[in-house]
């Protein structure tokens, strides 16, 4: 077992305790000790064996022995035993946005409902409208809900696929007949789901005899061989691979082909052929001889083009702006200075403000935004007004330690239902920077929505609109708004949109972050991390930015202090209500 699958492990006890009635702390226990593995920097085996996972904020000495038990054995005694007790599809059922504990144990207990599948018949047949508090709206939405899982089972969140990715691009480049491993497709373009993983390999050998290897080394459930010296691989786990086979001259146009959408490469298809060219299926002919493509570069050359980044081979006009030589310089990880929206151990963090010091100085950041969540954020451990204080003493402390690296005083504080900002204005103006995001009142109409929003632009302490959208991928559909609108009043009121970098979220949508921009919007990347694991974050968010075609002029936290202090203060001396 690895961290993930810990964490994993005692977020499924944490469930069945909740599905039993447990009390509500000995669940929470069980949670936070989820949170403290899956961001624990070290090794965790060796901090077991030491002592030093025991020290960890989130560890007792229950969930200590279960990870313990688990590393030592792949196996959970008390998880084993509430999988005896409790029917799995109770559990399978919180997965489904807004059906909570109280309502699958009444579902249970009323209808004798006990799997999925017979949740959404009854979803289907009133059965589950007819129940007390639930009515046909809640009927609608957990079959909403059930359209996500079945989503979920077919796609993977962008950094679970690249880390499967490069995980088999080893297994492959240990074949013998391989020389290079390219992970192209989706993956490369950074979409933010998967379906399938691609892999392009150039050989040094017969594409028969890797295949025969290939069948053998991976340990795949299903083995497919198809024309061009393709193949397909399917796993057990439900991963399908597909590795597209070249040789040294080729590679270069295979990868291009691979890594591309289709509406991509059909526009190079065409691009070729209106070029005198014939694109077939092992290259590119001129006059019936084979054009060398050594690489993508070369590739692109041929066809008259400036080199197209991976991001944006979507066929949404990055050919035509190759071939008119107006491609952006787009934003890269490194341009990033200023590592905001991450969470302390004042709130739902894990982490403490030195510890963040620490991490973000280690990554090369010049300042950090600490920004746990306001008071009405009661679920996530809210910061009081009464202990902001106490906080930014700490900070200032921390400041003082680390001469090299800025520690900022912000917070993510919530948009009340009516658009009011959390805090009084004299609290909101003790921090440094303020980032605003809805957490609750998902349910409300466009209009309504719409109107929160605005009105919370109205008021000067709000520097960034926190994932703007409140999608969830694979489990939460963007709230109802006039985006538009949105759109057009964050700019107007010189507001930051953030790209929030949480794997779970990467909102803004990357085609949205290109529209947004193109009225003028300013642009900022926040990690969302509850961790020090989550430093990678911002990697993620640079990913999306660069499908949204930004430049780092367009994304505030590349500025230097200096400048994202700058933006605050202009913002604040702007009117509100």
């Amino acid at each position: 077992m690895d961290k993930k699958d810990v964490a994993r492990l005692l977020e499924q006890i944490a469930a069945f305790l909740e599905l039993k009635g447990e009390n509500a702390f000995r669940i929470r226990a069980y949670q936070n000790a989820a949170r403290a593995v899956a961001g624990f920097p070290g090794d965790l085996r060796a901090a077991v064996e030491s002592g030093e996972l025991a020290e960890v904020k989130g560890i007792g000495p229950a969930t200590l022995e279960i990870i313990r038990e688990s590393l030592q054995t792949g196996r959970s005694r008390i998880l084993e035993e509430f999988r005896a007790q409790i029917p799995s599809g109770l559990v399978e059922m919180m997965k489904i946005s807004g059906l909570g504990v109280a309502k699958i144990r009444q579902i249970h207990e009323s209808l004798g409902i006990a799997s999925l599948s017979d949740l959404e018949a009854a979803a289907r047949d009133g059965r589950l409208a007819k129940l007390p508090r639930f009515g046909p709206k809640t009927a609608l939405k957990i079959l909403k809900g059930l359209e996500f899982l079945r989503e979920a089972s077919e796609f993977k969140l962008f950094h679970h696929a690249r880390e499967e990715a490069r995980s088999l691009a080893r297994v492959l480049a240990d074949v013998p007949e391989v020389v290079r491993v390219e992970v192209v497709g989706s993956v490369r373009r950074h979409r933010e789901l998967i379906r399938d993983l691609d892999f392009v390999v150039q050989l040094d050998g017969s594409v028969e005899a890797f295949a025969d290897r290939l069948g053998a080394v991976v340990g795949a459930s299903e083995f497919v061989r198809r024309d061009h010296g393709a193949v397909t691989l399917k796993f057990a786990s439900g991963t399908v691979v597909d590795v597209y086979t070249s040789d040294a001259n080729t590679i270069g146009l295979e990868t291009v082909r691979a890594t591309g959408s289709r509406e991509h490469v059909q526009a190079l298809a065409a691009r070729a052929h209106a070029l005198g060219l014939e694109w077939t299926g092992t290259g590119i002919e001129r006059d019936g001889m084979p054009l060398p493509c050594l690489d993508e570069e070369e590739f692109y050359r041929t066809l008259g083009l400036a080199y197209i980044p991976p991001e944006l081979r979507e066929g949404r006009g990055e050919i035509e702006a190759a071939a008119q030589g107006t491609l952006p310089r787009l934003i890269e990880s490194r341009d990033v200075r200023g590592f905001l929206h991450c969470h302390s151990d004042y709130s739902d963090g894990s982490s403490t403000v030195r510890d963040w010091a620490v991490a973000a100085q280690d990554a090369g950041y010049e300042y950090v935004g600490i920004t746990d969540h306001s008071a009405a954020a009661m679920y996530a451990g809210g910061l009081r007004p009464e202990d902001v204080p106490a906080q930014h003493a700490e900070i200032d402390r921390v400041n003082r330690e680390f001469p090299d690296i800025t520690v900022l005083k912000g917070v993510e504080v919530d948009i009340l239902r009516d658009g009011r900002l959390d805090y009084d204005p004299e609290v909101l103006a003790s921090f440094d920077f303020v980032i605003a995001a809805i957490h609750s009142r998902f349910g409300q109409s466009a209009e309504e929505m719409t109107a929160r929003v605005h009105r919370a632009m109205d008021d000067c302490n709000m520097a960034i609109l926190g994932h703007p959208t409140g999608r969830l991928l694979l489990s939460r559909d963007p709230y109802p708004m006039d985006l538009e609108a949105v759109l057009t009043k964050a700019t107007e009121r010189k507001i930051a949109l953030e790209i929030n970098a949480d794997p779970h979220r990467l909102d803004l949508d990357w085609r949205i972050v290109r529209d947004a921009v193109g009225m003028g919007a300013l642009i900022s990347i926040g990690a969302d991390a509850h961790s020090v694991g989550g430093v990678g974050n911002i990697d993620l968010g640079v990913g999306i930015a660069r499908k949204g075609w930004l430049t780092a002029e367009q994304v505030l936290n590349t500025r230097p202090l200096e400048g994202f202090l700058d933006f605050v203060a202009e913002r604040r001396r702007g009117s509100s209500t």
